[in-house]
């Protein structure tokens, strides 16, 4: 992808370049109308003499150069060279125009092209993504989902009907994958590659959209985990009969954490720490592949001291805190670590072999 956004901003500076000298042909075309006027009034005043007023050499020349086509206002049926000057005229005139109205075209189309260019090369790379996430709305909570996927290295796609949300983000990072259009709606869900996602936010700022949401990307795909914010919790059960896996409502959250400020500050500070440390350190949760059971946890290499291994949990829901290092792996534990991204990516690299 760093390839991709690499030769996005070559066409952006190019794209730059072209609309710089487009306008700089603009402002050549009209010198050089502004010149032909001139040398045209003049020229009509010399060839009709004092008795022709300087409007009407103005006006001779205006609609000869604009090929309007009415009579002559200045006679030149005895002048012949007036009428071969008129024919110099016109064809500077038309010339110039046509230049005009050609580089007018030029930043009109420019900047149309410029966005379809865009728009294709950022649907090909959503298309490539596989274990993604889709972020339906980047409002106020949206965007904080967001900013901590980018923190944390995960690869995602933003969803909005509101441009001006996208623009708000995109305004911090613009490289992001977006696409511009309704959640709710399953082609703008398969054109966000729902059916090779890992998850799904349904973070709209209404919970009839949310469940909607989830109602549709349950369907179009079953084994997608389904996020919802709900504001009413009288909503939360029916979003999740939807489809969600997990409902989140901002306000019950908010409320248990104030609480907890006051009551475990230590413990809030601990674990701020590990949700949005600057250091982008945080706590992780890794599936066990099969082929690491009845492994112990040495093969995890723990003299690479980019992670550190909290507890283990197993299928059945049993908690091994601060497990030895003959401690026995079972399929489909769930590995409790601290680590970096890079430290979180190093393991699954060497989990999956």
């Amino acid at each position: 992808m760093n390839e991709s956004y690499a030769n996005e901003s070559a066409m952006s500076k190019f794209s730059q370049v072209a609309r710089t000298h487009a306008f700089a042909s603009l402002t050549w075309a009209a010198g050089a109308i502004s010149v032909v006027m001139l040398i045209g009034t003049l020229g009509y005043r010399i060839i009709g003499g004092a008795a022709v007023s300087w409007l009407d050499c103005f006006y001779m020349t205006f609609i000869t150069v604009s090929t309007i086509g009415f009579g002559e206002i200045i006679d030149f049926s005895h002048h012949p060279e007036g009428r071969v000057f008129t024919m110099l005229i016109a064809a500077s005139g038309i010339a110039i125009l046509t230049f005009a109205l050609s580089a007018v075209t030029a930043v009109i189309l420019e900047g149309d092209l410029k966005q379809t260019w865009r728009r294709k090369k950022m649907q090909k790379n959503i298309d490539q993504l596989r274990n993604h996430y889709i972020v339906c709305g980047v409002g106020r909570v949206g965007s904080n989902v967001a900013h901590e996927l980018a923190m944390t290295g995960r690869e995602f796609v933003m969803l909005d009907s509101n441009l001006l949300n996208i623009e708000s983000y995109l305004a911090r990072d613009p490289e992001q994958l977006y696409i511009h259009g309704d959640a709710t709606d399953n082609d703008v869900l398969i054109a966000a590659g729902i059916e090779y996602a890992r998850g799904i936010f349904a973070v709209a700022p209404d919970d009839t959209l949310n469940l909607v949401i989830s109602l549709s990307a349950r369907q179009l795909n079953p084994d997608v985990r389904i996020v919802a914010r709900c504001h009413d919790l009288k909503n939360a059960e029916k979003t999740r009969s939807a489809g969600a896996d997990e409902i989140v409502s901002p306000d019950f959250t908010g409320g248990l954490r104030l609480v907890s400020a006051m009551v475990r500050p230590h413990v809030v500070s601990f674990l701020d720490d590990m949700l949005k440390s600057d250091d982008n350190l945080r706590m992780e949760e890794i599936v066990l592949p099969e082929q690491f059971a009845g492994q112990p946890i040495a093969v995890l290499d723990p003299q690479q001291r980019d992670f550190v291994l909290l507890a283990v949990r197993s299928q059945f829901g049993k908690w091994q805190l601060n497990p030895d290092a003959q401690h026995l792996l079972r399929a489909n534990d769930v590995l409790m670590v601290m680590s970096t991204p890079q430290g979180r990516t190093r393991l699954e690299q060497l989990l999956q072999g």
